[in-house]
């Protein structure tokens, strides 16, 4: 890979994400690795800058906690976040302290300084003239004394040393965190360090890489076989796309039906993939398969990994199938996956101490038993980078703009055991809920809500009400709609959908699916809550 990388050391926060979709958003390729890399490998990635993360922990509790010396001696710039400052502090001779007054959320810092990093970036000036910005702060602790050769860069009535910086080495650190969208001039301040002081190439664009991508693929698969597993989702759709512009033929996707896909979703797949691409699919009907080995199970954990589990037999029995079809073939080599980085994110599978939230059906690399090595073209890439590569590849901007579906599907939209009449009763109703906003114009921005939402679905509530329904009573299921806007999905705000929008979609449910007799909707964000209900 040719291009100018920046290297981000997680030291185990949960939105060390964010800073490489920062960084990549400026057009800058980087990679995230964990803090304790050794010196060669460090020098080895021969990187143009690096960014120190955040994280939970203390300088003064844990002390192995601490970046590699060579970082502060290769003489490329540095910028530390939160715990990355505090760090930097110390290994350079200053320190840090509990803070008796901490700060979690909004925050007004003044600049000091007129450092590189801050010149010409504020969101206001006081009336003394003090250039002043708006930012997101989330810490314990504080830099109570600066390093030799740094000088005060930011402050705070309550943390008087909120950034510092060395502009002869290129040291800069932060207290708040840019990389959140809370943070106004954050994009503007990474933006400013990996491509000024860092003197990056924007060159990290989707519609370049489409050929390193497909020089990769063919170099790794050679004249081998691969089986994709196509979801229908973005992801394993732009996967396929991708593999399939690289080695053509020797792509067969294996479209697996198990009884929790979208209303109508399998027709379309097939018209996607096997009319329009002209890619080889095989179409597996497998509801009875997967929904047998659900029954009677409550647990999400459990469902995703049932979920997973047969997926592989699934593949396992079509590699089988395609190789025994044609005695004198290779057969399948590959297993290829839509894996994305937020996947691995919540997985807890970057090698760095993080909490983890949920399981993913498609990370974590294949069983041994499979006997298939695995392919992941996007394991890399953040959502809006598949996205436009998709977009790139030629794929259908409604396909590639597509919400977000989960990769066990339905099975983590009906909360408790997963039964097939449940999941035909929340097809129809999502249907209807995403149909409705397909068709409703918000009049300020003359948009669709379906496109001013980044995911929207309906959750099947395994619990029953009362209703009227004309002289009778009722007692049938309830569903939830979910709306949410993000920009990064690692936090999201409930949308603020119109209530005619929801009042016509409540409507339209418990009169045309007979077994739903009360509609709600969800006022959560992340955090607190996740997304997806399970």
């Amino acid at each position: 890979m040719q291009h100018d990388k920046i290297l981000i050391l997680d030291f185990g926060s949960q939105v060390t994400q964010l800073i490489a979709r920062r960084v990549r958003e400026a057009a800058v390729y980087c990679e995230i690795h964990p803090n304790d890399v050794s010196e060669d490998f460090i020098r080895a990635f021969n990187p143009r800058g690096i960014i120190l993360s955040g994280s939970h922990a203390s300088t003064y509790e844990d002390h192995q906690l601490r970046a590699p010396q060579v970082v502060f001696e290769l003489g490329v710039p540095v910028l530390g976040i939160c715990y990355g400052m505090q760090t930097m502090a110390v290994q350079l001779g200053g320190t840090v302290e509990w803070s008796d007054h901490r700060e979690f959320g909004y925050a007004e810092v003044r600049a000091h300084g007129h450092t590189r990093l801050f010149d010409g970036i504020e969101d206001f000036s006081t009336a003394e003239g003090h250039g002043m910005l708006k930012v997101w702060m989330s810490h314990g602790d504080k830099v109570t004394t600066l390093p030799p050769g740094f000088k005060l860069m930011a402050s705070t009535p309550s943390c008087p040393i909120a950034g510092m910086a060395d502009e002869v080495r290129r040291c800069y650190a932060v207290q708040f965190h840019p990389e959140v969208t809370h943070t106004l001039q954050g994009q503007a301040m990474l933006t400013r360090f990996v491509r000024e002081i860092c003197a990056c190439q924007g060159d990290w664009i989707m519609g370049d890489y489409i050929a390193e991508a497909v020089a990769r693929i063919r170099e790794q698969v050679g004249d081998e076989e691969v089986i994709l597993g196509l979801s229908g989702g973005v992801d394993s759709s732009v996967a396929a796309a991708l593999i399939h512009r690289a080695i053509g033929d020797q792509l067969t996707c294996v479209f697996v039906d198990h009884g929790l896909l979208r209303l109508n979703e399998g027709r379309m797949v097939m018209e996607m993939f096997a009319g329009r691409l002209h890619a080889k699919v095989v179409h597996v009907e497998a509801a009875e398969q997967f929904m047998g080995h659900l029954k009677g199970v409550t647990d999400p954990e459990q469902k995703r990994k049932i979920i997973g589990r047969e997926f592989v037999e699934v593949f396992k029995a079509e590699a089988a199938k395609l190789k025994a079809a044609d005695a004198g073939a290779k057969g399948a080599k590959w297993l290829a996956q839509g894996t994305i980085y937020p996947d691995v994110v919540e997985s807890g599978g970057t090698k760095t101490k993080k909490a983890t939230i949920k399981s993913h059906h498609n990370v974590g690399g294949l069983p041994e038993q499979l006997g298939l090595k695995l392919l992941e073209p996007l394991r890399e890439l953040f959502k809006d980078e598949v996205r436009a590569l998709g977009v790139a590849l030629g794929l259908p901007h409604d396909m590639v703009y597509r919400h977000p579906f989960p990769g066990p599907g339905l099975g983590v939209r009906i909360l408790g055991e997963v039964k097939p009449e449940f999941a035909a009763l929340l097809q129809r109703a999502d249907h209807i809920f995403i149909e409705e906003l397909r068709k409703t114009v918000d009049e300020a921005t003359g948009k669709t809500w379906y496109d001013l939402t980044s995911q929207a679905f309906t959750v099947f509530l395994p619990v029953k009400s009362v209703g009227v329904m004309g002289d009778g009573r009722t007692y049938d299921y309830v569903v939830a709609l979910r709306a949410v806007q993000t920009s990064d999905f690692m936090t999201a705000d409930w949308a603020e959908l119109p209530y005619s929008l929801l009042k016509r979609v409540s409507s339209r449910i418990i009169n045309e699916v007979r077994g739903i007799n009360r509609v709600t909707y969800d006022v959560s964000s992340k955090p607190p809550a996740t997304i997806e209900w399970e």
